[in-house]
């Protein structure tokens, strides 16, 4: 588990590369993805795109880890599908051989 940046914060700093994305709606995507930076739990809200101007305000609202279990933590190196909901959902991008991978960063709930 990584540290809080602001050692009086509760906010611990988490990390999700995107492989592949599907956009539900402007406000809504699923998305299969790695943990870079985490555990990062149901709640967390990510605010910005790696590398990217775009602003984003999108919630985890849901975790699919393998085989299709649901759970509340996905911990680094770990794949799951995933479903996003905010502003900015639009701005997510799937990995390609030209671009590579699209990394979002937020923050935890807190606990």
């Amino acid at each position: 588990m990584t540290e809080p940046l602001n050692p009086g914060s509760h906010l611990i700093e988490v990390e999700l590369q995107i492989d592949r994305v599907t956009i539900v709606n402007p406000a809504e995507a699923t998305a299969t993805v790695r943990c870079m930076l985490g555990p990062v739990r149901c709640g967390a809200r990510f605010d910005r795109i790696r590398n990217s101007a775009e602003a984003i305000d999108l919630e985890l609202t849901r975790i699919l880890a393998y085989p299709g279990r649901s759970a509340e933590d996905l911990d680094p190196v770990h794949t799951a599908l995933v479903t996003l909901r905010g502003t900015g959902a639009q701005h997510l991008t799937s990995a390609t051989p030209r671009y590579g991978w699209q990394a979002i960063q937020g923050t935890n709930p807190p606990q």
